[in-house]
């Protein structure tokens, strides 16, 4: 009666696990913990149990239209006088938002014209409902909001049919769960705890994986991500009087005598280093050897005449 029982069980936990078995896609996005409210998921009706074994329950959430998953994030390019000040306002405004920051770097960029700049990068979670809120008042960091906000996207993603499907799995997983323990306590036989102990097994590890998707969706869904790039405005935005731009002027002389002085320098680290040693080593011989014939040219010569004098 016992092998009945587990077989008929085996047929429970394939019906309950296929169910809806529709694979969930991993939010896109880094690493991201997004944002996303709690929804009541009514009961469906339970399948009819089978000769010797309690009824799996396998329940089919409902999804209801106020009841959205919707995952929100942002992203912003902004330009302000000091990127150091605002990543620190924009920190401070998480945290009173009762958010958090999730990383924040600070480093210099060169321009073409080597002059370094200032520029940070800082990512933010707030609470979903307060991303507007938060929207606005980094924007109000800026000077000129036509100019001065290079890019702004806010996008969203709807995750309730993944999540709604995860819910239900792991409301049939649970009930598998209970018949094999109620089996298990019940077997007699070796053979018998051990088959249903693997498949226990088996259960318990899809519940946990399970349990960790739908806490990464719910965690993700009450907090909306943003990420900010702080550009310095001395950067961007040239000084013009009219429509000349000195800046743009002076910005090429500079860059034009910066080139000069690297070319000089180069040539001379090039004599110094290449040419130099090259002419010492490849020079230097042919002209001793150029040398040596002279003077040997020379002493022939002398030789020679001195000869002719003593025959005269």
């Amino acid at each position: 009666m016992k092998r009945i029982w587990i077989a008929l069980l085996g047929m429970v936990f394939l019906l309950s696990a296929c169910s809806p078995a529709r694979s969930v896609a991993p939010v896109p996005g880094e690493t991201q913990r997004n944002a996303i409210t709690g929804a009541d998921m009514s009961k469906g009706v339970s399948a009819p149990a089978y000769e010797g074994v309690e009824s799996a329950s396998l329940v089919v959430p409902s999804e209801s239209a106020a009841d959205r998953l919707v995952i929100r994030n942002a992203d912003l390019r902004i330009v302000v006088d000091d990127p150091v000040s605002a990543l620190d306002e924009i920190s401070q405004l998480a945290e009173k938002m009762g958010g958090f920051v999730v990383q924040s770097n600070l480093y210099k960029t060169q321009t073409e014209e080597g002059v370094e700049t200032p520029e940070a990068s800082i990512t933010i979670r707030v609470p979903a409902e307060r991303l507007n809120d938060a929207l606005a008042q980094i924007k109000s960091l800026v000077k000129d909001k036509n100019t001065d906000i290079l890019s702004e996207n806010v996008s969203g993603q709807d995750v309730t049919k993944e999540y709604t499907d995860l819910k239900s799995r792991l409301t049939n997983l649970e009930n598998t769960e209970k018949q094999l323990q109620r089996i298990m306590e019940e077997a007699t036989k070796t053979e018998d705890v051990l088959a249903v102990y693997n498949q226990l097994v088996s259960v318990r590890e899809q519940i946990e994986v399970l349990k960790g998707q739908i806490k990464y969706y719910e965690e993700s869904a009450a907090l909306s991500m943003i990420s900010v790039t702080l550009k310095a405005s001395a950067t961007v935005k040239p000084l013009t009087i009219g429509k000349w731009q000195p800046i743009g002027v002076a910005r090429d002389a500079l860059q034009a005598t910066l080139k000069t002085y690297k070319f000089l320098a180069n040539a001379a680290i090039w004599i110094v280093l290449y040419f130099i040693p090259v002419a010492v080593v490849i020079i230097l011989p042919i002209w001793l050897i150029i040398h040596g014939l002279r003077r040997l040219s020379t002493r022939k010569s002398k030789s020679s005449q001195s000869d002719e004098s003593l025959k005269g």
